[in-house]
């Protein structure tokens, strides 16, 4: 099976930059459509699934593999090594956002730059670092998981999605959810809110910009701060949004950031139309 029917791979646009974007736990690449469109006249888009999500190849699915988020660092690498041309910005929303940096520190010559939508390198609140939940909240989640995986969705997809934001967004999340393998989602999940990355923000020598939501019950702005005054190069951009999803809920000042991002760090070199 082909690299592109693993990971159903879609590639748009065309540019001197390849734009690689992924989606965040649960989803697909279609939590993109209100963004990417905007960059696919300057740029070649890539979208992609993580294995386990959307229309991703359940078949190679491996848990040992995937029982970390290093796993799919690796995948990261293979579809960038695959269908990059030109400089590489890899665009990551929360979880893919750690996902991306362990594949930069690998592999740094691969990227020119990242975006990191709503990241946190540990959801685990730590002493002076406020990560959003005590580590009893992480453990009563995970146990809810493996006990109930629709009343988990039912309760997760509106803190994610923002109780103040269009309903329709937190039911689409809510089925996206619900159409992933339970057994996947709860192995994804238990990578994801145990995985602790504080220690490799250093290692990150690609230039990072950190869209933050205003309001962010999962990655509250002090994460933001926190990974800006550990990272060589990265910095803090806030959006206008409450919730996880900015991509979604306010794609417009999402986008725009990320344009102008885009164009200070020299990777934006067509000019537009």
């Amino acid at each position: 099976m082909s690299i592109q029917q693993r990971f159903n791979i879609h590639v748009v646009g065309d540019g001197p930059t390849t734009l690689v974007f992924a989606h965040g736990f649960g989803c697909d690449q279609n939590m993109w459509r209100l963004v990417a469109p905007s960059f696919t006249e300057r740029y070649r888009v890539v979208l992609f699934d993580l294995v386990g999500h959307g229309m991703s190849d359940l078949s190679i699915y491996n848990t040992s593999k995937y029982s970390t988020l290093g796993g799919y660092a690796s995948d990261v690498l293979d579809i960038v090594r695959r269908y990059a041309d030109g400089p590489v910005v890899y665009v990551g929303h929360s979880v893919s956002a750690m996902i991306g940096m362990l594949a930069a520190i690998r592999a740094p010559d691969l990227f020119a730059a990242q975006i990191m939508v709503a990241p946190s390198p540990s959801f685990v609140n730590d002493g002076n670092y406020v990560g959003g939940f005590s580590r009893e909240q992480i453990d009563d989640l995970l146990a809810l998981l493996d006990e109930d995986y629709l009343a988990w969705a039912n309760l997760l997809a509106p803190l994610i999605m923002g109780s103040v934001n269009d309903a329709n967004l937190t039911i689409e999340l809510t089925n996206s959810f619900c159409r992933n393998d339970p057994e996947i989602a709860r192995n994804f999940a238990r990578a994801m809110l145990r995985a602790d990355h504080r220690a490799e923000l250093p290692l990150m020598r690609a230039p990072t910009l950190i869209l933050q939501c205003t309001v962010d019950a999962i990655a509250p702005r002090s994460v933001g701060e926190y990974m800006v005054r550990r990272m060589p190069h990265a910095e803090q951009v806030l959006v206008d949004n409450i919730g996880h999803c900015p991509h979604l809920s306010n794609p417009r000042d999402c986008e725009r950031a990320m344009h102008d991002y885009l164009g200070r760090i020299g990777v934006d070199v067509r000019p537009p139309a």
